[in-house]
């Protein structure tokens, strides 16, 4: 070689290393020079390049600015839906509604692991007597519908918010033990039993030993035994949970479809275009859309030729997706969201990620900070967070938000529990709760409108048109189930709001 190529090479080879001195290049920091992943510069450890990837299940659902709300004539007059812009952040969809195979999965799991605690699984089971009705013969459905396999593909119904946000939690650990499996670093174990079954929380906290195969090797200097994987690593992925009632309307109307240049073309009554509740397309021309009640006491059609094909719910995969790729986000059954059901929280709501249930915990832990053991189930003990236990922190000096600014008394009197006026009513406040002194109009007043009250949407097998709009809303206790109410569940998208699966 000549001497003047090797002058070049060692010149680039010159530039590499002043780059590398000053912070260029991915595994060197730009604010101190020193290295990322390198045991000769401290072992700090930085996934460079991660492409964020969905769960099982779910679709890409990229978010944007919309108009939540009512988009024509309000024939139930509940003025709780009024139309106000708002923005939603990027996040992952079930690409249909959960299955009854899907559910019978997980009574399943509980059944083989939880074997101590007989009372969890009965708590889990969808309520199959939703079907039951005083002048109809439904009684077939309450043996069949869940249970029969013929219904495999078919929507559970029966399942309270609170089954629903059970399965969300359960379906979390299930995924990310065994995407840690598939990386090795737990063992597939089928004994664990009642509180040694893996929780993805208590891995991260250190407090999972029972299939731990192997620690990831740490780059720390004298750090010989290796460490656990963290969140940092890019291995689990975030917690499955309902979509917010904002997520749930802003996918169903999958806008995506209909947008130029930042300029809406058409904003839709339904999660397809048009007024109607037909196919316009040329080759399915007048099929319906969805599956739900077109006229009094026609709920599929006339023999040999059905309209939407289904007396009650269909399978999950029915009908047409939407521009997100999603099934049934109209008919079919109803579906829970996150959201405490309040009529004003469309005049109160955040304009960036509106939801309202707000109620903040904390970790519990023993008075030398160290994390608590786990329960009896194997998950992390949590505590409500008071300004006792947070030192103050602005955020969390109260931690429960559900009634915050919704028309009730503490949000309608300033100052109210160290006033003359406590107790008292307001001309502001929309509905009155408990009240123990007694002293205040309309004390045996009763009300839906309360804490435990959830929002569902959608539109059923058992709905008229009207409700398949995504702003229409209504709302149930969070501790009851119907036969035309199922769920579906959501993740949060991480990094880039624009990325595609």
């Amino acid at each position: 070689m000549s001497l003047k190529y090797k002058n070049i090479i060692l010149a680039v080879v010159g530039l590499v290393a002043l780059s590398a001195c000053k912070g260029g290049g991915k595994n060197t920091s730009s604010t101190t020079g020193w290295g990322y992943n390198n045991p000769n510069t401290g072992g700090f450890e930085v996934v460079n390049d991660y492409v964020p990837k969905a769960g099982p299940g779910l679709v890409f659902v990229e978010g944007g600015t919309f108009i939540m709300g009512r988009v024509e004539q309000d024939v139930m007059y509940d003025w709780n839906t009024i139309p106000r812009r708002v923005t939603v952040a990027s996040f992952y969809m079930d690409e249909t509604e959960v299955k009854n195979v899907d559910y019978r999965e997980y009574l399943f799991w509980i059944r083989r692991v939880l074997v101590t605690y007989p009372q969890v699984y009965r708590t889990a089971l969808p309520d199959t007597l939703v079907w039951r009705s005083p002048l109809g013969f439904n009684d077939p459905y309450v043996t069949n519908y869940f249970r029969h396999p013929a219904y495999n593909e078919h929507p559970v119904v029966g399942v309270s918010w609170l089954q629903a946000n059970d399965y969300c939690l359960w379906r979390t650990d299930r995924v990310n033990e065994m995407l840690l499996v598939n990386e090795g670093y737990l063992n597939l174990d089928l004994q664990q039993k009642d509180e040694q079954n893996f929780n993805t929380d208590a891995y991260l906290l250190g407090k999972y030993e029972a299939s731990v195969r192997k620690n990831k090797e740490s780059l720390k200097p004298g750090d010989t035994e290796g460490r656990r994987i963290n969140f940092e690593d890019g291995i689990l992925l975030p917690k499955y949970r309902l979509p917010t009632e904002a997520e749930w309307e802003f996918a169903a109307s999958g806008l995506i479809g209909n947008t130029y240049d930042e300029r809406l073309v058409e904003r839709r009554i339904y999660p397809w275009n048009g007024h109607n509740v037909r196919n316009s397309e040329s080759k399915n021309r007048g099929q319906m859309m969805a599956n739900f009640v077109r006229g009094r006491g026609d709920y599929m059609g006339v023999a040999g030729n059905l309209n939407d094909h289904e007396p009650i719910p269909g399978p999950v995969k029915s009908y047409w997706p939407n521009d997100y790729g999603l099934f049934c986000m109209a008919g079919n059954v109803n579906e829970w969201v996150l959201d405490v059901y309040r009529p004003l929280t469309y005049q109160d709501m955040d304009e960036f990620r509106p939801y309202r249930g707000n109620v903040f915990k904390e970790i519990d832990v023993n008075p030398d900070g160290s994390v608590k053991n786990v329960d009896s189930l194997g998950r992390i003990r949590q505590r409500d967070v008071t300004p006792e236990n947070t030192a103050n922190r602005r955020n969390y000096n109260k931690a429960y938000y559900i009634n915050y600014k919704d028309g009730d008394l503490a949000s309608s009197i300033e100052n109210w529990e160290s006033t003359e006026d406590y107790g008292k009513t307001s001309d502001k406040m929309y509905y009155q709760g408990e009240n123990t002194r007694g002293d205040r109009p309309n004390n045996d007043m009763t009300t839906l409108v309360n804490d435990r009250v959830r929002v569902y949407k959608g539109g059923s097998w058992r709905d008229r048109a009207y409700w398949l709009s995504p702003g229409t809303r209504r709302f149930l206790d969070e501790a009851s189930s119907q036969s035309d109410l199922g769920f579906r569940c959501a993740m949060e998208s991480v990094g880039s709001q624009t990325r595609k699966n």
